[in-house]
């Protein structure tokens, strides 16, 4: 068990929502989401084993393990019941907690993210490379993947900053997390999801193509599923969009 560092922002009585982010990334990913929502909601962000501010860990991780570090924490801010928004990673943790306690969850947001990889071996040939050489020898090439071509071309500056954000995360840490994601397949608890699901995808992700989250929506009771153009960091990328739909949903405007 892991204690996760957790950034409690925006309106203390606020709405809570709780945001799980990507794999190599810290609360940061968020900025601009938090910066709209925290007028309105309670923003509990939460950072994964080595990432950001939490500690390292070491020894094989699973999904399980890091949602009930999770639900942990959420214990410890004392927040019983939220929307849930992940990304990648944060994503597939937020699909355990959905389906594993179901109370917890008000409404879920499944953002440029996978149930399941049909090929583990990329994930455990990242963890030995990350093992071997550290999460900064990475860093470039998966920021390339978390913005298009020409977002990045334009923003050098963001590009730097999420690149020294990857090289910051603890590489065992790092590389435990790639072997959760590829011993997941999360397809069969897909059906045990009662929260409204939001489902988005980056047009342009070559991490996880909509292909992905076309599966995540089918196999979910009540989802939306919605493809914008953007890469990985479709939070990021396009956030006035995401914005605008995370607002919707969470409001319930879009629903039926």
């Amino acid at each position: 068990m892991t204690d996760l560092a957790v950034v409690d922002t925006g309106v203390p009585d606020g709405v809570p929502i709780v945001w799980l982010g990507s794999l190599g990334s810290s609360t940061a990913m968020w900025e601009r989401q938090v910066a709209v929502f925290g007028a309105t909601h309670r923003c509990v962000l939460i950072d994964h084993p080595g990432h950001g501010a939490s500690p390292p860990t070491s020894g094989s991780l699973s999904i399980a393990g890091l949602g009930a570090d999770v639900v942990a924490a959420l214990d410890r801010a004392d927040v019983t019941t939220a929307h849930v928004v992940g990304l990648s990673l944060g994503a597939m943790v937020a699909m355990w907690l959905s389906a594993e306690h179901p109370g917890r969850v008000d409404r879920l947001t499944l953002m440029c993210t996978t149930a399941h990889f049909d090929d583990p071996d990329p994930w455990h040939e990242r963890a030995a490379t990350v093992r071997a050489g550290g999460t900064g020898g990475l860093a470039d090439t998966i920021v390339s993947r978390w913005l298009t071509a020409g977002y990045a071309a334009q923003h050098p500056d963001e590009v730097a900053a999420f690149v020294a954000m990857i090289s910051a995360t603890d590489g065992e840490s790092y590389a435990g997390c790639c072997e959760a994601i590829a011993a997941m397949d999360q397809r069969p608890a897909l059906s045990e999801i009662a929260a409204p699901t939001l489902v988005i995808g980056g047009r342009r992700d070559p991490a996880t193509p909509p292909i992905y989250q076309e599966t995540i929506a089918a196999g979910l009771p009540s989802s939306r599923l919605e493809v914008l153009e953007a890469a990985h960091f479709a939070n990021w990328e396009v956030a006035d969009d995401v914005n605008r739909l995370l607002a919707a949903h969470l409001d319930g405007s879009n629903d039926g």
